[in-house]
C-alpha cells in the first residue's frame, strides 16, 4: 500500500504499526519519527506561523475570516506519488488540511478514481485508541495495531499503580491541573486532556471532556487557582514557549497563583505530546503526572532536553 499522511498523528501511528516504508508523503508538520523527514511533503502553511501567540492567532482569523484556507495542497506532488490510501482529519481547520478540503482538492484529480481517503476525528482518549485501531486495520496492520494500544496500557497501568490509582479513588479528591494550550488568547487544552488528566492523577479544571479547546479569561484561572499549571500551546516547542512566556507570566496575580508558588508549573512540548492524537500520548500521560505529582519516579524513561522545562528554569524566572 501507497500510502500520504496528511495528519501527524497519523503518520506516527502507521510508523509506530511498522508501516513507515508504505508512508511515500506526508504533510509539512509531519516530523516524527525522525526518518518521515525524508519523504515529500505535499502540503504548505498559507500563512505566517512563525510570529508570537497573539500574532499568530490574528493572522489565523484573518485568514479564515476571508474564507480561505489555512494550508495548501500541491495537487501535482500528491498525484506523482500515486498514493493508495491519503489519511487527514476533520476535527479543526487550525491543526491540519481538513477532511472536506481533501475532498474539494480531489475533484481536480480526473481520470481513475483516486486513492481512498480516511480520516480522524478523536474528542476523547478512547476515540484516540477507537480511530488508531481503524487505522491499523485500513492498513492491513490490525495485530501491529493491537499490540501497540496493549504496549501503551500496560504502561498507563504501571502510572495508575504508581500513583495509587489502580483502586477506586474519588475524582474530586485528585489535585488540580489546568492545562494551558494557547498563551494569547488564553486557552486551555479540552479533547482528550481530561482523560490524559485522570490518567496522570488529576482532574482538569476551565475544559471539558471531548469538547473544543474554550477560550478563558485569566480571571478564570486566578478563581479556579489549580493545584499545577502545564503550559503546551498547540504547535509550539518547549522553547518556542519559554520565548511567548511572558504574554502569562506579566499578567497580574500570576505570582500568587498557588501553582507558582507550589513550584508546579512547567512548560512541555505541546505540538510532540499533547496537541497530537497519536501514540505519544502515553508518555504524555508520565510527563503531566511528573508536573502534577512534582516527581520524576512516574517516568517509564528519563526526562529527555526539550521535554519539560519547569518554570524556575526559564530565563524569565531567573531575571
Amino acid at each position: 500500500m501507497r500510502i500520504v499522511s496528511l495528519l501527524p498523528a497519523a503518520t506516527e501511528w502507521i510508523a509506530a504499526f511498522g508501516a513507515a516504508d508504505d508512508l511515500v508523503g506526508r504533510s509539512h508538520e509531519c516530523n516524527y519519527p525522525p526518518s518521515v523527514r525524508s519523504l515529500p511533503a505535499v502540503t504548505s502553511a498559507g500563512f505566517d506561523d512563525t510570529g508570537d501567540s497573539a500574532e499568530i492567532d490574528a493572522v489565523v482569523k484573518d485568514t479564515l475570516q476571508q474564507g480561505l484556507s489555512l494550508y495548501d495542497i500541491d495537487m501535482e506532488a500528491l498525484r506523482s506519488l500515486d498514493p493508495d490510501l491519503i489519511v487527514t482529519q476533520d476535527q479543526c481547520d487550525v491543526c491540519a488540511v481538513s477532511f472536506s478540503q481533501l475532498k474539494d482538492a480531489m475533484a481536480t484529480w480526473g481520470g481513475d478514481a483516486g486513492p481512498d481517503l480516511m480520516s480522524l476525528k478523536p474528542a476523547t482518549f478512547k476515540e484516540v485508541l477507537d480511530g488508531a485501531l481503524r487505522l491499523g486495520r485500513r492498513i492491513g496492520r490490525a495485530t501491529d495495531a493491537m499490540r501497540v494500544i496493549a504496549d501503551g496500557e500496560l504502561r498507563l497501568q504501571r502510572l495508575r499503580s504508581l500513583l495509587g490509582m489502580d483502586r477506586r479513588v474519588d475524582p474530586e479528591s485528585l489535585p488540580s491541573v489546568a492545562c494551558i494550550e494557547w498563551l494569547d488568547p488564553l486557552m486551555t487544552a479540552a479533547h482528550w486532556m481530561p482523560d490524559v488528566a485522570e490518567h496522570a492523577g488529576a482532574r482538569c479544571v476551565l475544559s471539558e471532556k471531548g469538547e473544543a479547546s474554550p477560550r478563558i479569561d485569566f480571571d478564570d484561572l486566578r478563581a479556579q487557582d489549580p493545584d499545577a499549571i502545564a503550559i503546551m500551546p498547540c504547535g509550539f516547542t518547549a522553547d518556542q514557549t519559554v520565548a511567548d512566556l511572558d504574554r502569562l507570566t506579566s499578567r497580574d496575580g500570576w505570582r500568587g497563583l498557588t501553582a507558582v508558588q507550589n513550584g508546579r508549573v512547567a512548560i512541555l512540548d505541546g505540538d510532540a505530546y499533547f496537541n497530537r492524537p497519536g501514540p505519544r500520548l502515553v508518555r504524555s500521560c508520565e510527563l503531566l503526572a511528573s508536573v502534577v505529582h512534582r516527581t520524576d519516579d512516574v517516568l517509564s524513561t528519563p526526562i529527555e532536553d526539550g521535554e519539560r522545562i519547569w518554570l524556575e528554569e526559564t530565563p524569565q524566572a531567573a531575571s
